[in-house]
């Protein structure tokens, strides 16, 4: 896996708004692209992956989606994973046109993230198109956000709603298991609930972990570390704000690549010292 092979588990969370560009930048659709092929170069030697969050690219009309796919190219270009946040979800052929329609083969998006509200008949027709193509969801389950405990809290039973929603992903993700005994089923876990967390990895050990809310949103390498299976795999970690408005002057890059290594020692010495 990437994440290994670069030994840093750093994805870079790509939300451009246009008030923020560095200031030398033309705020536009033109100074968005610039602006992402700058991270990435800034950051490709140390991360993983990039996530660019989609509503961005949305806000832009359909100049922003022709960024949001040039950039996932150019990202994979330079050898980079590439997560398309969308949280998308639906039922029957809607779900199979979502899932086509950015995890098709040849496609630059390697992985979508999902929304199991629907429940089975919404998360299926995803996993059947990634067993097609060699691709990978992410499904939400504990979220970063401070009001996410009004529903993923609510107790059903002797559990919670967002440990049974954990309990049915592992359960997707058992028969697509990998060459590296992982899913092409993944999860959705805020580093700012590190107690979930750490629970929540022992009911899906067979499940990648996406780790969002490091950085800005407080998330520290000794709340994520708890995502990482023994091996120090299985989990990958996304800053945005932290890493790609690091500085909004000339040296916006170079910051970023500093921001991106900081992030990437943290991680690594944090694990180093777990003992589980």
């Amino acid at each position: 896996m990437q994440a290994t092979q670069k030994k840093s588990p750093v994805c870079v969370g790509l939300d451009p708004l246009l008030e923020k560009l560095p200031l030398h930048l033309s705020k536009d659709p033109a100074g968005v692209l610039a602006f992402n092929k700058g991270i990435i170069d800034a950051v490709k030697n140390i991360a993983a992956c990039i996530k660019p969050q989609l509503a961005y690219y949305e806000l832009l009309g359909w100049e922003g989606m022709k960024v949001f796919w040039e950039t996932c190219s150019y990202a994979k270009d330079q050898n980079l994973l590439v997560i398309a946040d969308g949280k998308r979800n639906d039922i029957g052929p809607t779900a199979s046109a979502y899932a086509e329609a950015y995890l098709y083969e040849g496609s630059p998006v390697d992985s979508l993230t999902v929304n199991p509200y629907l429940g089975s008949d919404g998360i299926t027709p995803f996993i059947e198109q990634c067993t097609k193509t060699e691709k990978g969801i992410f499904v939400l389950i504990k979220t970063s956000n401070p009001s996410s405990g009004e529903l993923q809290d609510l107790p059903t039973g002797d559990e919670c709603v967002h440990e049974h929603i954990a309990q049915l992903t592992e359960s997707w993700g058992m028969h697509h298991l990998g060459g590296s005994n992982l899913s092409c089923v993944g999860a959705v876990i805020g580093a700012t609930y590190p107690e979930e967390l750490k629970y929540l990895r022992t009911l899906m050990p067979h499940i990648p972990f996406l780790i969002p809310g490091y950085g800005t949103q407080g998330g520290t390498a000794q709340n994520v570390k708890y995502g990482f299976i023994p091996n120090g795999t299985g989990a990958i970690v996304n800053a945005s704000r932290s890493i790609i408005y690091a500085s909004s002057g000339k040296d916006w890059k170079e910051a970023a690549t500093k921001a991106a290594e900081k992030m990437a020692e943290e991680i690594k010495g944090a694990l180093k010292n777990t003992s589980h």
